[in-house]
Order: C-alpha cells, then structure tokens, then sequence
C-alpha cells in the first residue's frame, strides 16, 4: 500500500526557552498507509495527541515535516483548510463541541465550510448519520437531549461528513459504557470497510487496537518505541509494562494457563482467537 501520510524528523516543543521547555515528540518518522486500520498507543504524555495535531497541521513543528501524498502540508499555507477536510480529526470528549441548533445542523458545519451546494450537503449529513447510527428522527432535535453515546456519534458524523480521506479518532470510546463502546467501534469498523478511509486510532485499550487495527505505533517519552502488527506488539509484553502499558486480558490469561503447563499457545489477543486455540485444544 502506498503512503497517505508520512512524519519526517518530527520535533515540538512546548514552552520553548522558557524554564518549563519540553520536547513532545522527539525526532519522530512515521509512515501511514492509505486504507490501513492503525492504532496508536502510549501511555499518558508520550506524545500521541501532540502527534495527531500535526497530521493536519493543527499545531506548526519546530522541526521535521509532515507530507500528506507526498507534499509538505506546510509548503503552501493556503492549502491548511483543504487538509484539515482531508484529513479529520475526532478530539476525545468531542460531543462537548456540539454547539448548533439541531443535529443535523451539527453534523453538516463541516461540509457547509467546503462551500457545499446544499444537495451535496444534505447527501452527506445523512450518509455521516447512518455511518454513526443517528437515527433519522433525531436530526432535528437539539444534540442537548441526546443521550451520551448519542452525542459522541454526532460529533463523529460531523467529521465523517466531510469525508476525510484520514479518519484520526482520539479515544473516542473514553466514558462510555462497554454497550456504548462497542457501538462506537462497530461503527467506525463499518465506516472503514465501507469507505475504505484510513483510521488512525487514539486509545489506552489494548483490547481496542488488537480487536480492531491491522497495525501499532507505541509512543513513549516522546517517540517511537515500537510499531508492527498486532502479533508482533504484543509478543513484548515485558517491553510494554517497562513503559506503562499491557496486552490485552485475554492475553494475559492464556500467558498464566501457559505456566500452569495446559500446553496453550499464549500468542492470542483478542476473544475470538481464544476460541479457536481452546477449539484446537479440545479437538487437536
């Protein structure tokens, strides 16, 4: 797959000069591949929400570049705004952005900024809607008497409306009920299948990325510590707790069958594996 987004000799400081200087991201290089499912992970102040505000230019290096197809973002500055459409970005806790008079109001700010006609508009608000599972009645309700999870697809629908070739979506379950959790990621699944978008996903689950992305960049002290697929990441479960993160439970359950001696391979990482090496098991 050919890259839609790639991170040079990325450097941010924040408070440059100043006695509270700090360097968030240290020298950072990363490539992200049109249409890939990848998840980024690290534990509080490694990085990540600095490094998904430089993906669409939210926040200006202090060195390195950021390339989206292949040009600097920052080269022509009156491109920014074609970027920020291209590449979206779901802030966690994004429902307490929602601000318009209905829902559907909300849902198509973003698409009436790209000077939209309004069938175009209106296309869109409801293809973001049923992507985010917002029922046809609840677009003319104010999003103040939604439910939470109800908000939190709302403001996703917001940013799925402008069809952003990168979808990036800072923990966007943070809050929610496993019921509410799991609806979030069933939708954003079916988004990803559906449009064929790349999604960069923000998360402290170590079950999410596993259940969900093809591949892991782990963030720590401000660069990459590490990045592969699922298997390859959570096969250093040691190198993981040495930077404050896990495996997955599930993982953690057949590593403890494995040294009660039950002979099980501990290489699993979501439930659904596990059924199938337990299937083996019983049924070799």
């Amino acid at each position: 797959m050919a890259s839609i987004l790639k991170v040079e000799n990325l450097v941010h400081i924040y408070g440059a000069g100043t006695p509270f200087e700090r360097r968030a991201l240290d020298n950072i290089n990363i490539e992200v591949k049109r249409g890939e499912f990848l998840g980024l992970i690290g534990h509080t102040g490694s990085g990540k929400s600095t490094l998904i505000q430089h993906l669409n230019g939210l926040l200006k290096a202090d060195g390195g570049r950021v390339l989206f197809e292949g040009k600097d973002i920052w080269e022509d500055k009156k491109e920014l705004q074609s970027i920020r459409f291209k590449v979206g970005l779901v802030f966690q806790y994004p429902e307490y952005q929602l601000f318009e008079e209905t829902v559907y109001k909300d849902i198509a700010f973003g698409p009436k900024n790209m000077k939209l006609s309004e069938g175009e508009i209106d296309e869109r608000v409801r293809e973001a809607a049923s992507f985010a599972g917002i029922e046809e009645e609840l677009l003319e309700k104010s999003p103040f008497e939604l439910s939470g999870g109800q908000k939190r697809r709302a403001a996703i629908a917001g940013v799925m409306a402008m069809r952003p070739e990168v979808l990036i979506l800072d923990e966007p379950t943070a809050g929610l009920d496993p019921l509410g959790r799991d609806e979030i990621l069933s939708r954003i699944r079916d988004y990803h299948k559906k449009s064929g978008a790349t999604i960069i996903l923000v998360t402290h689950s170590m079950e999410d990325v596993a259940e969900n992305c093809n591949r892991i960049l782990v963030m720590d002290e401000s660069t990459v510590y590490l990045t592969g697929t699922p298997e390859e990441v959570f096969s250093h479960a040691a190198e993981l707790r040495a930077v404050g993160l896990s495996v997955p439970q599930i993982t953690k359950v057949f590593i403890r069958l494995q040294e009660l001696g039950l002979g099980v391979d501990s290489s699993v990482f979501t439930v659904g594996q596990a059924i199938e090496k337990l299937k083996q098991l019983k049924h070799p």
